[in-house]
């Protein structure tokens, strides 16, 4: 069974960072992409980034050069070093491997854990 489970948000001032976590199980990085996943409030979802199962890893240019996907293969956990926080930052972020769980058009599909709420005040 696929899960994933999100942890490490909070709330922080502009400027500040953040690291998140997310442990999967059901599933190895070797066969899957993972990607990280935001959601504001009445907003869609948007992809933060993505690393592909050869390694490769882009972002959304909402993130670039603010942002770090990494992974631990051993541990089963991909991580999102989220530094330079801006208040448009503040979402509930989750984690996700299409296409078992994607954002296509704004709107979230398949299997998803609870996310992890970010918040960035100014």
């Amino acid at each position: 069974k696929l899960q994933m489970e999100e942890s490490g948000g909070g709330s922080v001032p502009a400027g500040g960072s953040l690291r998140l976590s997310c442990t999967v199980s059901g599933f190895t990085f070797d066969d899957s992409d993972m990607g990280w996943y935001r959601e504001a409030p009445g907003n869609e979802c948007e992809l933060v980034g993505k690393i592909r199962t050869d390694g490769v890893i882009e972002y959304g240019d909402a993130v670039k050069g603010r942002f770090t996907i990494s992974q631990d293969k051993a541990k089963n956990t991909v991580y999102l070093q989220m530094n330079n926080l801006k208040p448009e930052d503040t979402a509930v972020y989750y984690c996700g491997s299409p296409p078992m769980s994607d954002c296509v058009a704004g709107t979230r599909f398949g299997s998803w854990g609870q996310g992890t709420q970010v918040t960035v005040t100014s």
